[in-house]
């Protein structure tokens, strides 16, 4: 399988979460889920994206220790690898 870029994720990640509502442009690493009104079961839906697209399975114990955009990308590639 090829490897998987932090860069990639990132785009897919912000791709994912700005249809759940908050523009791309308002999407950074540093922005947290609840700045830009995600919750809990929009979390559950990115981790069914990012089981699709990379194999990466984030259990419900994983998403809640995630706060910002950038965490969710770190864990994302570090599991992806």
């Amino acid at each position: 399988m090829a490897t998987v870029t932090a860069e990639q994720v990132e785009a897919r990640v912000v791709e994912t979460l700005a249809s759940f509502g908050p523009d791309a442009d308002q999407i950074s690493r540093e922005s947290t889920f609840e700045e830009l009104d995600i919750d809990s079961l929009d979390l559950v839906e990115l981790a069914q994206v990012v089981e699709d697209d990379y194999g990466v399975v984030l259990k419900g114990e994983d998403m809640k220790e995630l706060k910002t955009v950038g965490d969710a990308i770190d864990l994302i590639v570090s599991r992806a690898e």
